[in-house]
């Protein structure tokens, strides 16, 4: 496997180089909005410390991520009255990885409506933004 790049697009969020619609942080791990959604609430976990994926993760990370996965999962659903919530995570470029540093999807789900394709368009900031204050007002 390959090792863990410091570079990666979500390592310089954490670090505060590129700007992020932040709807949770703690001292294990932050939830951002993603920018290119597949449904409004669509919001990226990633731990602090970095790894590659869950091939590479320590253990203690992986525990400490879900956490704040399932209370960003409780929050969407509850904020978007969603039928349900998606939680996605993949493993390397045959999974369909993209970004190298350990992240999951919480997307909320409505019965019958299809997930958007993940493509290069960007979501409009400001709906970025409103889409984060509901979040955290269901927090």
């Amino acid at each position: 496997m390959t090792a863990y790049d410091t570079d990666n697009i979500f390592a310089k969020i954490l670090r505060g180089e590129i700007p992020s619609t932040r709807v949770y942080e703690d001292e294990h791990a932050i939830a951002f909005m993603d920018v290119m959604p597949q449904a409004p609430g669509h919001v990226l976990v990633i731990p602090r410390q970095g790894s590659r994926n869950i091939l590479d993760a320590d253990p203690v990370v992986l525990q400490n991520a879900i956490v704040v996965v399932q209370k960003i999962a409780v929050a969407v659903k509850e904020a978007f009255d969603a039928d349900g919530v998606y939680v996605a995570q993949f493993n390397e470029p045959a999974s369909g990885q993209t970004v190298f540093h350990l992240h999951f999807h919480v997307i909320p789900r409505h019965e019958g409506v299809p997930l958007k394709p993940h493509s290069g368009t960007m979501e409009n900031f400001d709906v970025l933004k409103a889409n984060a204050e509901k979040i955290k007002a269901a927090l």
